[in-house]
């Protein structure tokens, strides 16, 4: 999608710093981090938002599954735990139009969150 922040990034045309990338999937830190370690895993295709996933994405939504896994393990945090969100919509404070799925360690975490 041509307007889209996180597409941009896949395409290069914005440069982030990436921690993993695979061929469907990239992982970059956030530039507003909330966590020590808040690294988000996007799919290269751009799918808006969780409410747009279909049957055939399974497979990518466990690749960032997957990715997030990885960046826990490169980040140091794998062992003494990390979170994972994926936000959908304005209420569920999705701010891009496009599924990323957040990594958030090196501290402890509180319970509910926002």
């Amino acid at each position: 999608m041509a307007d889209c922040l996180f597409c941009k990034i896949v395409a290069g045309e914005i440069k982030a710093r990436i921690v993993v990338e695979t061929d469907d999937v990239l992982a970059f830190r956030d530039i507003d981090p909330k966590a020590p370690v808040h690294v988000l895993v996007i799919p290269k295709q751009h799918i808006a938002s969780i409410n747009d996933i279909q049957p055939e994405h399974a497979g990518l939504v466990g690749q960032l599954y997957l990715a997030a896994k990885a960046v826990a393990e490169s980040e140091g945090i794998a062992e003494t735990g990390y979170r994972t969100v994926i936000n959908c919509g304005a209420d569920g404070g999705q701010l891009i139009p496009h599924i990323h799925l957040h990594v958030l360690g090196g501290r402890q975490m509180t319970w509910p969150p926002g």
